[in-house]
């Protein structure tokens, strides 16, 4: 294996999604090298792999359940780019101090995005509106400090940034091909 200094690296924290291997297939396809990685995995190793960002991947979990999977409680603090993609999104929010609640009923399928926040990067030369794919149980209600909202759908918040630390979060699923 080449040692990750030679590539622009990625690494994404496995927690469990069906859509993992999707998420790194398609940082793949932008060019960008990146591992999979447990969600568990100590911030030191993951330092050590000199990664320009992360991703934390979806998960069948709630934030609420005993054993929920969770990272290491440091890992916000390490200045790299961070994304969360459904739970990804939500443990960010939760650990963070936002407030994830159980939807009224799960969400899977289609939803209208509606970008809120015109100067987000996240989102930039995108439609204001678009259809995203979800598949999601609990919703994040509310942001932790120093985060905005950055898209809504009918039923959810939806995106949230902290531009300053380089942290963004969205519920649907970015990697499918049902998100265009």
């Amino acid at each position: 294996m080449i040692p990750s200094n030679h590539h622009e690296t990625i690494i994404i924290l496995d927690f469990g999604s069906q859509y993992t291997q999707l998420i790194a297939r398609r940082v793949r396809e932008a060019g960008v090298y990146c591992e999979i990685v447990p969600f568990d995995t100590p911030t030191a190793k993951i330092v050590a792999r000199e990664p320009k960002g992360l991703i934390l991947s979806g998960s069948p979990a709630s934030v609420y359940q005993e054993q929920a999977p969770r990272p290491a409680s440091d890992l916000a603090g390490i200045g790299n780019p961070i994304l969360g993609i459904c739970y990804g999104f939500q443990v960010l929010a939760f650990d963070m101090g936002g407030e994830v609640r159980p939807s009224p009923s799960r969400e899977f399928g289609y939803a209208r995005l509606k970008v809120t926040e015109n100067a987000s990067p996240l989102f930039k030369g995108l439609p204001k509106e678009m259809d995203v794919w979800m598949s999601h149980g609990d919703h994040v209600t509310a942001v932790p400090s120093g985060f905005s909202v950055t898209a809504i759908t009918d039923d959810a918040l939806n995106a949230m940034e902290d531009l300053d630390r380089g942290i963004f979060g969205v519920q649907f699923h970015p990697e499918v091909v049902h998100t265009p």
